[in-house]
């Protein structure tokens, strides 16, 4: 028997339980499907259900698609209808709650059911009826993989890299427009259907090296180079762009821009069209022309570059640009999304919580949103923004449309992993996110070292201590999570070798990490050393680490307490260190964690 279900909570439990089956898991196309159909619909959006809309956001067809001449949607439909058939009769049989999707239509249906009375049928005829079930679906099913096959074989994703545009102008301050054309270059191709583009933390490895273009192919894994340089003299732009084949270093094309800086956008939309018809591709869903001002661009362009060029302080100090960059140019729309990014990085800082600043951060993200629906690094903000006010399941809707708008940016998974995952819990699927991340980005170490992090947060101290020993040696904190590791093996002498390592020649305690030093001094037995330490660092998080290295749970909960102000993705993200196994099961940590707003 069947009855209406009204609750959305319990219809986005039945979605996650579904999408976990076996028959989902694995597969990304069918899942993305259903997850769009049911939040269109539990958001009260059934008007974008419609074969046009889906077939441009979920299956990537061009906004002038025509359903006559392609029927994507309608196949893609009635194999989640069989796959539906199959999860209810096999992993979904005792389901209370049953998602449907009515045939001639799109918008999915949910109802509960009650146990199935003994009357209803004799289990010889049920067992029948099962079996005539399961077999109308798998043939479906079969019929619909061999489809997928043929299109997934058809058209499979285009491997380049766009290497770092040389910088020709004689001026050393010049680098930045020259990294920041070289990154929108890399955006304006992960928009374009057919195009697998490697990330920019990956392409930026080889700035300033010697190149050999098959050499630079096989480690980016990438089939096509495009490489080039800038040459800024005053109001004039030179740009050179080549288009190399990797295989046998042949260029497919080339072509020089002499222009104005005003005219830098038609040059990205040239470069970008005349790869495309190199290779033969059509252009796709979600492409951007922006139209800004040069003095608007210019700040942009600065601010990318801090980020490109110094890492997290690098986005910190990106502020003033991009709100520069705004004043200039109130609708430009990627300055918006940059803006509220650089301030939720600046919200990791103690002196920068408040409600203004997380206002801020929503506004500034929402604006860039408004102006551009389809901006991944827009919706990727929104991620962050919503998980600092602990608005998870916002937080989780915001991620997962950044990652289908651009699955190849590795930093989207860090934020979602980061942000997201972690303050949660969610370790093995942070694993997992992050192996993607690795794989589109195999060049970038900050990857590879937050998959360390989750390693060891997952006890595979092994594994981990592996990619910590691949990063570079100059990484910052590259020693510190390999001495983790080394801590999580039973290392601890090995681990203490590390650690002491930046304190050589007296560095100021209040600028440098000294929490893992003081935890592993009193695994250690060396109480007295741990104790030095934490009279020296004000830092509650190192005070709460070195606390729990001499066994002192009270003093390390205070120090946690004080941590409360930097919210639930600061506090959340750091309890998931194996570290702090020592006070997990605590109650004043329950009640620390509602208070922030994480959940038990």
């Amino acid at each position: 028997m069947y009855t209406g279900l009204t609750d959305p909570d319990a219809a986005r439990r039945q979605l996650e339980r579904v999408l976990a089956s076996s028959g989902f898991v694995r597969n990304e196309r069918m899942s993305r499907f259903l997850r769009f159909l049911v939040e269109r619909h539990l958001e009260g959006n059934d008007d974008q259900i419609k074969e046009s809309v889906i077939a441009v956001e979920v299956f990537g067809r061009r906004a002038d698609h025509n359903p006559s001449q392609d029927s994507v949607v309608r196949t893609e439909a009635s194999r989640l209808r069989a796959r539906l058939a199959e999860y209810y009769v096999g992993e979904g049989t005792a389901d209370a709650v049953v998602i449907e999707l009515p045939k001639g239509g799109y918008t999915p249906t949910f109802r509960t059911r009650e146990p199935e009375r003994q009357t209803t049928l004799p289990a010889k005829k049920t067992r029948r009826r099962i079996w005539l079930i399961v077999t109308a679906a798998s043939f479906v099913i079969a019929v619909g993989v061999l489809v997928w096959w043929w299109i997934q074989h058809k058209s499979a994703p285009v491997a380049i890299a766009v290497l770092p545009l040389a910088n020709l102008s004689h001026d050393p301050a010049s680098d930045y427009f020259a990294d920041g054309l070289t990154d929108e270059l890399i955006r304006n191709l992960s928009l374009i259907e057919g195009l697998s583009p490697r990330s920019r933390t990956s392409s930026f490895v080889f700035k300033g090296k010697p190149r050999n273009v098959r050499e630079v192919g096989r480690e980016l894994e990438a089939d096509y180079i495009v490489e080039g340089s800038v040459l800024r003299i005053g109001e004039r732009l030179r740009v050179d762009a080549q288009l190399v084949r990797v295989r046998d270093d042949f260029s497919l094309w080339s072509a020089r821009y002499d222009r104005a800086v005003t005219d830098v956008f038609a040059i990205q939309d040239e470069i970008s069209r005349n790869i495309v018809n190199s290779l033969r591709l059509k252009l796709g869903r979600g492409r951007r022309r922006y139209e800004t001002s040069t003095e608007a661009y210019d700040l942009y362009l600065r601010a990318r570059a801090l980020g490109i060029q110094h890492g997290l302080s690098g986005e910190v100090q990106s502020v003033a640009d991009f709100e520069g960059a705004i004043a200039k140019d109130p609708s430009f729309a990627p300055a918006y999304a940059g803006l509220a990014s650089a301030l939720v990085a600046r919200s990791g800082m103690e002196t920068f919580v408040s409600t203004d600043e997380l206002a801020r951060m929503e506004n500034s993200a929402k604006k860039a949103l408004e102006l551009d629906p389809l901006l991944a690094k827009a919706y990727d903000a929104l991620g962050m923004v919503y998980a600092r006010k602990a608005q998870w399941q916002q937080s989780e809707r915001s991620f997962r449309r950044a990652l289908e708008l651009d699955p190849n940016d590795s930093v989207i998974y860090d934020d979602f992993v980061l942000s997201f995952l972690f303050p949660l819990g969610r370790i093995q699927e942070a694993v997992g996110q992050l192996r993607i991340a690795v794989r589109n980005d195999p060049l970038a170490p900050r990857p590879r070292y937050i998959l360390a992090n989750a390693l060891m947060a997952a006890g595979r101290f092994d594994e981990a201590a592996a990619y910590c020993l691949s990063l570079p040696s100059d990484y910052p904190m590259g020693n510190e999570w390999l001495a983790r590791a080394r801590l999580g093996q039973g290392r601890i002498q090995d681990a203490i070798h590390l650690l002491e390592k930046p304190f050589i020649g007296g560095i100021d305690y209040e600028d440098t990490t000294v929490g893992f030093l003081g935890y592993a001094y009193g695994r250690a037995g060396r109480r007295e050393e741990a104790e030095n330490l934490a009279a020296k660092t004000s830092e509650p998080f190192d005070q709460a680490l070195i606390f729990i290295g001499i066994g002192d749970k009270e003093r390390a909960l205070k120090a946690l307490e004080r941590m409360a102000v930097l919210g639930p993705v600061r506090l959340g993200r750091d309890l998931t260190y194996p570290e702090f196994d020592f006070v997990r099961g605590d109650p004043r940590l329950k009640v620390l964690r509602k208070k922030v707003g994480l959940p038990d």
